[in-house]
């Protein structure tokens, strides 16, 4: 045997080893041969149903088959009938038993009063109109301290501490010349008003009138009721006029100071009742109104500034107390309102999920509006009578995206 014929004859042994390596029958067609074409398989028609055009897979995998099969974990693939390819995108039919399964339940698109209150955070602040100062408009030196301690309360009228001033020493001084001198109204009258002027307390002018003495020893009086919040008054210290002594404040009214978001101010008034909470008081609550509204806004948080007075009888709110506030506002008439869960909110866009009936459901993209007692308005997208689902939404869209998914991949491009 020539040298030609030993390589041919070792070729061919390959060729069949790999052959039988691979499980190739002898009927295998040799390379050069054509492959036969492949049988068409029929697609079953399922009674109610209709034609099943392919199966896909059922973790929604982008993977279809003319047959039925199983995925790697043995899950069926799902039949896609033509009648579900030719509705509209989006459009899920599912079955009464799977419908049961999910709990879906729906309710009609409704027109009702919708309330919407605004939530807001801030702080308890003392009544800027309920504050005093104590700056006496004379020099002098304190004597006795009556009033000694930041936090003390007072009321009006009640002595605050003992003085000596030589101003008012030498104009009740001049008073009593001219009442000896007997020069007439006028002058004694000048001095008077000059005490006046410097705010000397009248039970102090009505006594120089009477007794006819110069008091060394004038007691200075609270101006209102409140509480000491500062106090720079220490026995024994000279003052000048205009210093502030003491500073109080009436608590028996403060201010909650409270951020609203930029988008909830045209809701705001004037009035409004507003329920005031606080982490100190747990299960507690403290009603009051909207005092005012403030005229700029925040440029970094974009929130207004709102003032809520509250009564403060029993002295609980304190000074710089963090407080949630809830403030109730007038509610809106014939607004055509949805479940607030039947709103699926990816962000972008907003949608509801309508019930065409017959198991069928679509999903409608929505233009929301002010959302409370659980409901939210639509401004656009559904009409009144329409049935949107309000449970078990997320999972049928997530079946609507699927479904839209595949008819995109099973769909085949146009050339243009």
């Amino acid at each position: 045997m020539s040298k030609t014929s030993r390589s041919l004859v070792l070729t061919a042994a390959i060729v069949a080893a790999l052959a039988v390596g691979y499980g190739v029958g002898q009927n295998m067609p040799m390379p050069d041969a054509p492959a036969p074409a492949e049988k068409s398989v029929p697609t079953p028609v399922v009674e109610g149903k209709g034609r099943i055009l392919y199966y896909r897979n059922p973790m929604g995998l982008p993977d279809t088959s003319p047959v039925p099969k199983q995925d790697a974990m043995g899950m069926d693939y799902v039949p896609v009938y033509a009648s579900e390819a030719q509705a509209e995108r989006g459009t899920v039919t599912l079955p009464a038993e799977r419908i049961q399964k999910l709990g879906v339940r729906t309710e009609s698109v409704e027109r009702r009063s919708l309330s919407h209150p605004v939530r807001a955070l801030g702080t308890v602040q003392i009544d800027e109109t309920r504050q005093t100062i104590v700056a006496p408009r004379f020099e002098g030196w304190i004597g006795k301290l009556r009033v000694n301690a930041t936090g003390q309360q007072v009321k009006k009228d009640e002595a605050l501490f003992d003085f000596y001033s030589p101003e008012l020493i030498q104009i009740e001084t001049d008073y009593l010349s001219f009442v000896v001198a007997d020069l007439g109204k006028g002058y004694k009258n000048g001095s008077i008003e000059k005490l006046r002027t410097l705010a000397v307390p009248e039970e102090e002018i009505a006594r120089l009138q009477k007794e006819k003495t110069v008091n060394h020893a004038i007691t200075l009086r609270s101006p209102s009721d409140g509480t000491v919040l500062d106090k720079q008054a220490v026995e024994g210290m000279k003052f000048s006029s205009g210093d502030t002594l003491y500073r109080l404040a009436d608590l028996s009214n403060v201010w909650a100071l409270v951020d609203v978001y930029e988008q909830d101010l045209a809701q705001m008034v004037v009035g409004q009742s507003a329920v005031v909470t606080l982490n100190a008081y747990a299960g507690k609550s403290f009603e009051g109104k909207v005092g005012f509204i403030y005229p700029a806004i925040n440029k970094e948080t974009r929130t207004a500034k709102l003032r809520i007075d509250l009564p403060n009888p029993t002295g609980e709110l304190r000074t710089d107390m963090y407080a949630n506030v809830e403030i109730g506002t007038l509610p809106r008439e014939n607004v055509l309102t949805v479940a607030a869960e039947s709103v699926l909110n990816s962000g972008a866009s907003k949608t509801v999920l309508l019930d065409l009936g017959e198991g069928r459901f679509k999903p409608q993209p929505v233009t929301t509006g002010v959302e409370g007692d659980g409901r939210v308005e639509i401004i656009e997208g559904v009409k009144e009578g329409d049935r949107v689902v309000t449970s078990a939404s997320f999972l049928i869209d997530a079946e609507s995206s699927i479904r839209a998914a595949l008819q995109d991949f099973s769909t085949p491009e146009k050339n243009p």
